[in-house]
């Protein structure tokens, strides 16, 4: 299958209808959880850890940003086989470019299990964030209200990347992303649509 421009190609990994209940890349799986729930685990536990603010506020910062990276970088490669980024061009265009796996029949084959793990893992702990945003204003913790946002917005914005990706680039993110949440959250992730894809037609989306 020839992908279209602004698509490019990952070539260490397949997809295929095999089922299976254990991942196919347990560090990648452990890692893309880990971050992110430490992350969430700290600040939650920090009056109880430490009396240190600053301590608490960078030390969760450095989870949601290593996380940030991970999952942008690594484990959407591994796990479902997609990566994102945005870069500027000489004319200073910002341009979002969006990469699937190619698939081959000698790759190492994603399991159903793997793919769910992603997906609810990169949905339900923004939504937490979202909830300690609100709990952090009600409860007039102002001081952790730029960390809050953080959180939000490092996590938001992988989510925001990797449905586009997923949804083949539609410029419409709201509707990309109401009609691919209400298929994840209840469903399990099928490796059988990352053969199919809204990936064909996708070009470069400017920003």
């Amino acid at each position: 299958m020839t992908l279209p421009q602004g698509v490019g190609s990952l070539q260490d990994g397949q997809l295929s209808d095999a089922s299976s209940t254990s991942p196919a890349h347990p560090l990648a799986t452990f890692f893309h959880l880990f971050f992110r729930v430490s992350a969430i685990v700290t600040y939650v536990g920090c009056d109880w850890f430490s009396r240190s603010f600053v301590g608490c506020f960078v030390t969760v910062l450095l989870l949601l940003s290593f996380d940030f990276w991970s999952v942008k970088n690594v484990t959407g490669r591994l796990m479902v086989g997609l990566r994102w980024w945005n870069q500027v061009d000489e004319d200073g265009k910002s341009h979002w470019i969006f990469e699937a796996r190619k698939v081959s029949p000698n790759n190492i084959t994603a399991t159903e299990a793997e793919a769910r793990i992603f997906w609810l893992g990169l949905i339900i702990c923004p939504i937490i964030w979202i909830v300690f945003f609100f709990s952090t204003l009600f409860s007039l913790k102002l001081k952790w209200l730029a960390l809050v946002i953080a959180g939000i917005s490092l996590q938001a914005a992988n989510l925001y990347g990797y449905i586009l990706c997923k949804m083949g680039g539609e410029s419409d993110i709201s509707k990309a992303a109401a009609s691919f949440l209400s298929q994840t959250v209840f469903q399990t992730a099928c490796p059988r649509d990352f053969e199919k894809p809204g990936l064909e037609g996708l070009e470069i989306h400017k920003c």
